[in-house]
């Protein structure tokens, strides 16, 4: 466009040549959907602009919106289309009063002549509205973009700012080289191999800025996705202080009154988190963990399964709650299904402290795990029974154990929240389940989750008289084979007449804790609760 207009095309014309020659890119990058929706909203643009028709944008976008819509409903529920027009959106709404700000900073006496004004300012003059031009449509375009980019990536980044002002030049450069190498073709060979290597050159710079950028201190922050009425509370917040609605006459005791219900609400919702303890289980192809997070004593994971389980499911989950850091991780044996990963979750979510049993297991994976985390644990602990970590008990091993098979010293935890008990027994094989009757004497609890070890079955008949639980979870898994419950196991707990959950068909497992009531439920829909609201819930009732 700007060749063209320097060419003293008319509009008409120009418009001509560049709304084919943008769909002829489109489809010579392979007709990506961003590509398609950007191609569709500037056709739109440039068309009004060649036809001499009042530019709107937010005509404009919604003209594009429409158009793509009726081509495929279903992008209106993809994060791509979301984000693209929310962006656009945001600019088009939140700019106005920015550039407003913007240029009562820059405000100069305007009845002096610009011949008068000192050399340094008339430099500088233009460079600062064109950088803060550039920060005010970043501004304005995180504003509008970072309630959903919290909801599909769970992330917050302040550092979006500042890269903005990098990485959209950079990128525009990129794009320039790219169509210059498409226009150079075969016909022009030097030309096409000048232009490919200036736009990796660009390209390359914004990998390393994005990288750098992400490295600097609280770039970013994993953070829980927001419910309805966040973002009916945000939208509605930006929308009325952007517009200036708050600070007009009749408003300001809405305002106050609204500002007042907000810190009421939210409020109330930190009064209710720190009063509730979340435990979900995890089954970890063939391993397993247990994410605790307590609104009092933080957070605690309980194992954290293998290299790739930590890469895709675990790590991947605790991004998911916001988690950023981990002040404990405790390791219940020595398997590498089991731990195998820890040295994975440091660099995501840096681990505080690393607790592990006092029984020396013969895994040389095991040994290398503890060592290594020495690196990056600043404390290790060794937990022996009576030992407590947050609400959670530790039941076995002693450190004179020294069973043959490594899951018969596999940690036994268990906890006591708001009333409701939950025993953690792990992989604990059968020659541990009999130590453990022998030492212990108070095993009473609601819930009991345990895995499954390599030999035997868990939960002997003898182990579950004395936990007389009312709910229970094995951790089961699909593959490998070794991990599934057994028929015989299941037609032995069947006989208990107690509810039985299997991670292999129900997925993972959520319990919520509250004073006088706690929720559990799977991910195939499966709904148990306390049946009264009292402070010991003895009962487990299904919920439809």
């Amino acid at each position: 466009m700007a060749v063209l207009r320097t060419l003293q095309l008319p509009r008409f014309w120009c418009g001509v040549l560049v709304i084919p020659l943008i769909w002829f890119y489109t489809a010579a990058t392979g007709w990506q959907p961003s590509a398609i929706r950007s191609t569709i909203m500037m056709s739109i643009v440039i068309g009004g602009w060649m036809l001499r028709r009042p530019g709107n944008l937010l005509n404009s976008l919604a003209a594009a919106a429409l158009i793509i819509l009726v081509w495929d409903p279903a992008q209106l529920f993809q994060a791509s289309f979301q984000l693209s027009f929310f962006v656009v959106l945001s600019i088009a709404l939140f700019m106005p009063p920015l550039e407003k700000v913007r240029d009562h900073w820059l405000q100069i006496d305007p009845m002096l002549p610009r011949e008068l004004l000192p050399r340094w300012q008339r430099w500088s003059y233009p460079v600062a509205r064109l950088l803060l031009s550039w920060l005010a449509v970043s501004l304005a375009a995180w504003f509008g973009s970072w309630p959903l980019t919290a909801y599909y990536f769970h992330l917050f980044s302040p550092v979006t700012l500042l890269a903005n002002l990098i990485i959209v030049p950079l990128s525009s450069a990129a794009l320039a080289c790219n169509l210059g190498g498409l226009i150079c073709g075969d016909w022009l060979p030097w030309g096409t191999e000048l232009f490919n290597h200036s736009a990796w050159f660009w390209m390359t710079c914004m990998v390393k800025v994005s990288e750098w950028l992400t490295h600097l201190p609280h770039s970013f922050f994993y953070v829980r996705s927001p419910d309805t009425a966040d973002f009916v509370i945000y939208y509605t917040t930006l929308m009325a202080v952007t517009s200036g609605l708050v600070f007009r006459q009749g408003w300001r005791i809405v305002a106050v009154i609204w500002l007042i219900a907000i810190s009421g609400f939210y409020g109330w919702q930190t009064i209710t988190a720190r009063q509730t303890t979340t435990l979900t289980a995890l089954p970890l192809n063939g391993g397993s963990a247990v994410f605790i997070h307590d609104g009092k004593t933080g957070d605690l994971l309980i194992d954290c399964g293998s290299s790739n389980s930590v890469k895709f499911i675990t790590q991947p989950f605790l991004q998911a709650q916001g988690v950023n850091r981990l002040p404990q991780l405790i390791l219940t044996q020595g398997d590498i299904r089991d731990m195998g990963g820890v040295g994975l979750l440091n660099p995501t979510f840096p681990v505080e402290q690393i607790l592990a049993s006092a029984v020396k297991f013969r895994s040389a994976a095991y040994r290398k795990t503890i060592n290594d985390t020495e690196a990056f644990s600043k404390i290790k602990r060794t937990l022996q029974p009576g030992d407590a970590v947050g609400k959670w008990q530790v039941l076995y091993p002693h450190s004179t154990n020294n069973f043959s098979q490594a899951d018969d010293n596999s940690l036994v935890l268990k906890g006591e929240i708001h009333g409701l008990k939950i025993l953690l027994v792990s992989d604990l094989g059968l020659a541990g389940q009999r130590d453990l009757l022998g030492r212990q004497t108070d095993l009473a609890a609601d819930i009991v989750i345990a895995g499954l070890p390599e030999k035997g079955e868990p939960l002997g008949d003898r182990l579950l008289e004395k936990i007389q639980p009312h709910l229970i979870v094995v951790m089961d898994s699909q593959l490998p084979a070794t991990k599934r419950a057994s028929r015989s196991l299941r037609e032995r707990l069947a006989q208990q007449a107690i509810p039985v959950i299997y991670t292999r068909s129900a997925g993972a497992v959520t319990v919520v804790s509250r004073p006088g009531r706690w929720d559990l439920r799977t991910m195939d829909g499966q709904k148990f609760s306390s049946a009264t609201a009292t402070n010991s819930p003895r009962h487990t009732v299904p919920v439809e």
